[in-house]
């Protein structure tokens, strides 16, 4: 009787970790997709719209299963300068951890350095999908990195409030 629920048990711990190591992968490695083209687009003062700006070195992850899940990291050669005259800059941005696996984008790093002044966060496309904001962050040299961010109309949906006049219309 005693082998039994030796075997119950040990049956058990072993479906149990299985099943964790499963969700573990899914989580980590098994929803994301990975891209080495891509377009990058700010927002331009001007005329509000997105514009696609040249970049090359890029490499991206996204993933079906979220709308804040893709992440990108390239190279610019358009100066500091030129892009803050010509594009939408940002005060609040919140970078997003990206799976280990994907090294090149550090959210810490690239959040304490717009903190800093070192990179600066542009605007890529606001409401890209309702309450979802695409966001941009180039440094100095060149080094760009992308998110998506939730913005106050997704904050809204996500906490059940009344979203406000500003919001648009959510597509069902």
């Amino acid at each position: 009787m005693a082998v039994s629920g030796k075997v119950i048990s040990g049956g058990i711990l072993g479906i149990t970790a299985a099943f964790g190591i499963g969700v573990y992968y899914a989580q980590v490695y098994g929803y994301y997709e990975t891209f080495t083209e891509g377009e990058v687009a700010l927002t331009s003062i001007v005329s509000g719209a997105p514009t696609r700006i040249p970049v090359t070195e890029f490499e991206g992850i996204d993933a079906d299963s979220s709308p804040i899940r893709y992440r990108a990291c390239f190279k610019t050669p358009l100066s500091t300068a030129m892009l803050t005259e010509t594009f939408t800059t940002l005060e609040r941005s919140e970078p997003r951890n990206a799976p280990e696996w994907f090294g090149c984008f550090d959210a810490a790093q690239i959040a304490a350095d717009i903190d800093a002044g070192i990179a600066t966060a542009y605007l890529g496309a606001a409401n890209f999908e309702f309450g979802i904001d695409r966001i941009v962050a180039i440094y100095d040299d060149g080094r760009g990195f992308v998110w998506h961010q939730i913005n106050e109309c997704g904050d809204k949906l996500y906490d059940g409030s009344q979203a406000s006049d500003d919001c648009p219309e959510r597509d069902q």
